[in-house]
């Protein structure tokens, strides 16, 4: 039976029909599920691909020591039912993208709610639940900052109607050659991770990059005075992962290469310390044997303060590096050969190999080392957790979700959560939506786009992976050409198309002005894409989106800016600090709210053309809104 005490019985009666998609079963899952049963939801089904980890604990209260390593979907459900047992919920422990999640599947629910923490994963939900037609309330939560929104078809924005900040990345030659900062050394140790012990990628190669534009030096004369340090360790200029197992994984041999050989190496290029100061090399052996400097003791751990807020000194380092590297050689070598280990920020070798790899770099390129706690929330994008933001965002998820069982779509809000109060001491600041993008190369009612490209250049399968799938989104997609034959590009089934993966797209007479059509049936979405073809892209630009798209940058109000930030782990992809600046999943409003509320750029509510009106909280409430005592602490919503 519904609750009928705190909601008038009609609504009741709908909340007790309905049934609910949760997708994601962390922090704000975890808080969403207990306001669901709690608030009378009996009807639930709640999707996470993620396993429990001793680091969940401290916020997702569902989740106990007991339960690490097993399903979050599973565990949630479990630990609802003890308290709610007349709860029907079924948890499936997979990722929201399996084909199995289809359309059909969304359309049995009344409402979706997401509770994400990646990109990927958010925008193919907006899509199932626009091809679905089903209202989708979105959320993202990063420190003490919040936000929720709702997405209905026809009637909202959707959540790509406006282009996201690209991630943070830095040049290759920067990373490999001239760091200049710690999260350069940073990205710099996970690539070397993948490099050793991971899946190998080749724009993520750690050794000097001789093809540096700024460097301008001789090869010839280089090569000869680097050839000392190529003979002391016996090194050929070869893949990094193969030379690292042809030594066994020696930590020495590991060391001497990265910190001495490679380092010398560098010296080489003269050019690059003019107006640098250059790199120091270090050496195991003269390492081990002298007395740490007076600036290393300096570092020295001291009986105060927290083991991963210690900065050591570079000799602990080295140690730390040699035993990270001997741990991570018996893992690899226990999954067998070919095995490869993926970079988890919570596997304590792995994060120490990264630790100690960056800050051996530090200290090279003369930095200031950084502790544990430091590298691994830059290293992971984390942003610390707090318990009671995710208690709000989830809380306001459920308000907006009783407004459209209430049939009262109209009322409903993108409501953000700031970290100060506002002029009017207000933490909460609701905002009305927006209706959709005419040009929104998702939601539109005939999605196209224009691509710049040289089509002599481009691959099928860069179409396929950077183009559709990356920057499109697409899960699963089926290409072709409109060229009156129907000639078919790229096929969703395995092996059918697969050896026009390496052609360039030329090759199948595509050329300036042709139109391609692609399709994603799992998502239910059709985009046309025309081609524009450039000889004169940017150096290592492939493609470029142009015209009216939602990729048309937007200009910014003269008086006032946005600020924003991520949730935590995206998927993982590219580096990114954890500074505010860099983030991308809620967008923060600090403004008056008697003025007009900010351009969102973010993920759920990226910038828009058209300035959010606040609402009038005073002067222009709803009478039907629930009530508060006067407390500024909290807000009563429409």
């Amino acid at each position: 039976m519904a609750l009928a005490g705190s909601l008038r019985r009609e609504l009741a009666d709908a909340v007790d029909r309905s049934r609910v998609l949760v997708v994601g079963a962390g922090g704000i899952g975890c808080e969403l599920l207990k306001n669901l049963v709690l608030t009378g939801f009996t009807h639930l089904d709640v999707v996470d691909l993620d396993t429990i980890d001793v680091s969940n604990l401290n916020r997702q209260f569902l989740f106990q020591k007991k339960h690490v390593g097993k399903s979050k979907a599973q565990v949630a459900k479990e630990s609802v039912l003890h308290f709610c047992p007349r709860a029907n919920i079924t948890a499936h422990h997979d990722s929201i993208m399996n084909p199995d999640y289809n359309v059909e599947f969304f359309r049995q629910f009344t409402l979706v709610m997401n509770a994400l923490d990646n990109r990927a994963a958010r925008n193919h939900v907006n899509r199932m639940c626009l091809a679905a037609d089903i209202p989708l309330i979105e959320s993202g939560t990063a420190g003490y900052l919040g936000q929720v929104t709702v997405i209905k078809k026809g009637v909202t924005e959707c959540y790509e109607c406006h282009p996201k900040p690209a991630q943070k990345t830095f040049p290759g030659c920067t990373i490999r050659n001239t760091p200049s900062e710690p999260i350069h050394c940073i990205v710099w140790a996970k690539y070397l991770f993948n490099q050793f012990f991971g899946e190998e990628d080749a724009d993520q190669e750690v050794s000097p990059d001789t093809a540096d534009p700024e460097a301008a030096w001789e090869p010839g004369e280089a090569a000869a005075r680097a050839g000392a340090s190529n003979e002391d360790g016996d090194i050929k200029r070869i893949s990094t992962k193969e030379w690292a197992k042809s030594t066994g994984y020696d930590p020495v041999k590991l060391f001497n290469k990265l910190f001495k050989d490679d380092i010398q190496y560098l010296l080489t290029m003269d050019k690059l310390w003019k107006k640098r100061n250059p790199p120091v090399p270090l050496d195991w052996s003269e390492m081990q044997n002298k007395e740490n400097s007076s600036a290393d003791k300096q570092n020295e751990p001291s009986l105060a303060g927290l083991k991963d807020q210690k900065v050591l000194d570079v000799k602990s380092y080295a140690q730390l590096f040699s035993k990270s590297v001997q741990m991570l050689r018996v893992q690899i070598s226990e999954k067998g050969e070919g095995a490869e280990l993926v970079w988890d920020k919570d596997d304590p070798p792995a994060m120490d190999f990264v630790t100690a790899a960056a800050n051996l770099r530090m200290h090279v390129f003369s930095m200031n080392m950084k502790s544990r706690f430091d590298i691994k929330s830059m290293a992971g994008n984390i942003i610390p957790a707090i318990a009671t933001t995710n208690a709000v965002i989830s809380g306001l998820i459920v308000l907006e979700g009783l407004k459209i069982l209430s049939g009262n779509v109209d009322q409903c809000r993108t409501i953000f959560l700031n970290k100060q109060p506002n002029p009017r001491k207000k933490l909460l600041v609701p905002c009305s939506l927006d209706p959709p993008n005419a040009n929104c190369y998702v939601c539109a009612n005939k999605p196209e786009v224009t691509v710049k490209l040289n089509v002599h250049k481009v691959t099928v399968l860069t179409l396929q992976d950077k183009i559709l799938k990356e920057k499109f989104a697409m899960v699963a997609p089926d290409v072709q050409i409109e060229d009156g034959k129907g000639t078919i590009l790229i096929s969703s089934e395995e092996g059918e198309t697969e050896a026009n993966n390496s052609k360039k797209i030329s090759d199948f007479g595509i050329r300036n002005g042709s139109r391609l059509q692609a399709d994603d049936f799992l998502q239910d979405y059709t985009l046309l894409i025309n081609i524009l073809h450039s000889e004169d892209l940017e150096k290592d630009v492939e493609f470029e989106i142009v015209g009216d798209g939602p990729e048309k940058p937007t200009p910014k109000p003269l008086e006032q800016t946005t600020k924003s930030i991520t949730n935590g782990s995206d998927d993982g992809a590219q580096p990114s600090t954890s500074t505010a600046q860099d983030q991308d999943d809620v967008l923060i409003v600090d403004s008056d709210e008697e003025g007009p509320a900010l351009p969102s750029n973010s993920d759920i509510n990226r910038e828009n053309p058209k300035l959010k009106r606040k609402l009038e909280d005073d002067e222009h409430v709803n009478r039907k809104r629930l009530r508060t005592e006067q407390d500024d602490d909290i807000i009563a919503l429409d």
